[in-house]
């Protein structure tokens, strides 16, 4: 009997709430929602607890979200604080201040100004305005495989065919190969390649635009891609090519910064300092809460910075400043970067370890609890596993107490950067359990 099975009247109250919760919810929603049809009752540290009581180990933080685990006793302190308080308003408040300074002490080079936003798609379109506020420029790089957000002045910034059917999109975007050495554009070797990516992200330039370029859109480690980690040179290379173009080099932290890699930002790990850099998702542990982050010459760029042209309704509430505020004092007192760094590293080990075990592995790659297994059905062809085989993997880990990212061929590994060593080997023997099912009842090959 698998971990979480109980009898069938428990089993149906949950998914009685999900099938009623579908004849007024429209469709659109998260992928895994549909496919797990989890209905959620509680969360304490690494664990969801659904109304049945049947309890998931969380892979997934609210896919890179939930940075201090569920229910952190300072998180709900802090919110419950500031409720009682205001809740909105772009006004000074004690926390703002004390979220904006320290984060200004904190951010790679000189970067120092914020400004708040609620979701991450804003902060990015945000960052496109100050760049052509900037360079009075209006082009822009971006990558395959990228992820920026799915509203209309960023879609075009997207790498994958998510996109398609949405035109027409805004002009002057374009994409190149990002640096992913396992899936290579060019079918070429690293480092025996030269970083081949940058010299064809040149020629893009060149022959692809009209010579207005005003920023580089980046992800230091990509994301919804796979967690892919590029090498060393890659970064580098682009706050060079940005600089011959007189171009501003913006970094995408949504996912990467505040600890998730094992530094506080994903720049970290590359020796660069962006001009301008995007915040999110775990700097507010759940929070609708986001920013960027750019110096104070960048940020006095007009029309970005007269009044009221960069601002939110809902940016910088005080409650939202307050979840960001706690949430960076716990990541910083906690060292929970210096814990994602030490746990990734053993959990890394532990997937390393059943990749030499199960052919279905055919990649493990990431930093800190930013890591990515990629599913195929053959390692010498890196053909992805078919849909239907990682479904059922999925599933299989859902019925064994793990919810993960693992619905996809580009598996993602993204918990809580609380993680235990001891719930590191949990998931990681779970995932041991179902790649013996699928070898051992599944054709997948």
């Amino acid at each position: 009997m698998s971990k979480n099975s109980g009898s069938s009247k428990e089993e149906s109250r949950a998914l009685k709430m999900f099938r009623a919760e579908q004849q007024v919810l429209a469709p659109g929603t998260q992928n895994v929602a549909l496919l797990s049809q989890l209905v959620l009752d509680h969360g304490r540290g690494r664990y969801l607890t659904d109304p049945d009581g049947r309890r998931y180990l969380d892979f997934m933080a609210g896919i890179c979200v939930c940075s201090l685990g569920h229910s952190h006793p300072r998180y709900i302190a802090a919110l419950s604080e500031q409720l009682e308080r205001v809740t909105v308003g772009n006004f000074t408040s004690e926390n703002r201040l004390k979220f904006l300074t320290r984060l200004a002490s904190l951010a790679p080079g000189e970067l120092s100004l914020t400004q708040l936003y609620s979701g991450g798609s804003e902060a990015v379109e945000a960052a496109l305005r100050l760049a052509k506020s900037y360079t009075k420029k209006f082009e822009f790089l971006a990558f395959w495989g990228g992820f920026h957000g799915k509203t209309g002045g960023v879609l075009g910034l997207m790498g994958n065919p998510f996109k398609q059917h949405w035109g027409p999109l805004h002009p002057g975007l374009y994409l190149t190969p990002y640096a992913d050495c396992y899936r290579c554009a060019f079918k070429l070797t690293y480092p025996d390649c030269g970083l081949h990516c940058l010299d064809f992200a040149r020629r893009v330039l060149k022959l692809n635009t009209t010579g207005e370029l005003a920023g580089i859109v980046v992800e230091p480690l990509q994301g919804t891609a796979g967690n892919v980690v590029p090498p060393p040179e890659f970064l580098p290379g682009l706050a060079q090519i940005a600089k011959e173009h007189g171009a501003l080099l913006i970094a995408d932290e949504m996912i990467t910064g505040f600890g998730r890699t094992g530094r506080l930002f994903g720049v970290e790990h590359f020796g660069v300092a962006p001009d301008i850099m995007t915040i999110g998702k775990g700097m507010g542990n759940g929070f609708p809460v986001s920013g960027l982050i750019s110096t104070p010459a960048i940020m006095a760029a007009e029309p970005y910075s007269k009044p009221s042209a960069a601002s939110s309704s809902y940016g910088g509430n005080p409650l939202a400043a307050t979840a960001a505020w706690i949430s960076l004092e716990v990541i910083l007192e906690e060292d929970l970067a210096a814990n994602a760094a030490q746990v990734g590293q053993f959990l890394m080990e532990k997937l390393l370890a059943l990749k030499e075990k199960y052919p279905i592995i055919g990649h493990v790659q990431g930093r800190g609890l930013m890591i990515g297994l990629e599913l195929v059905k053959d390692r010498q062809t890196k053909e992805p596993l078919d849909k239907k085989v990682t479904e059922l993997i999925f599933r299989e880990s859902l019925k064994r107490g793990l919810l993960a990212m693992n619905y996809t061929a580009s598996f993602r590994i993204n918990p809580p950067l609380t993680l235990t060593r001891a719930e590191a080997e949990e998931g990681a023997g779970i995932l041991d359990e179902v790649f013996a099912y699928i070898e051992r009842e599944v054709p997948y090959r």
